[in-house]
């Protein structure tokens, strides 16, 4: 199981540049088609979605990088097995 979740680390960490980068080319693809009446909002809707999902997409390598280094190898059963 550990080495499952160190391969999904590695996924994880790749996945997630992967999808800011879909995420502005579909941005680019959609501001360039939309007409120029619509094109103010549109731009306004791709920026909301980029600011929304960057720190996903950042929270999704953090946990990559955790799982891929092995820290969720051991994860307590009990409150006694807790560090301060």
């Amino acid at each position: 199981m550990n080495h499952i979740k160190k391969i999904l680390g590695y996924v994880w960490m790749a996945l997630a540049p992967a999808i800011i980068c879909f995420l502005m080319y579909e941005a680019y693809v959609k501001i360039g088609i939309a007409k120029p009446a619509e094109r103010a909002n549109t731009i306004l809707q791709w920026v909301i979605i980029l600011i929304i999902f960057m720190p996903i997409s950042i929270g999704f390598f953090i946990f990559g990088k955790y799982a891929a280094a092995n820290e969720y190898a051991h994860l307590p059963e009990t409150s006694d097995e807790l560090k301060d």
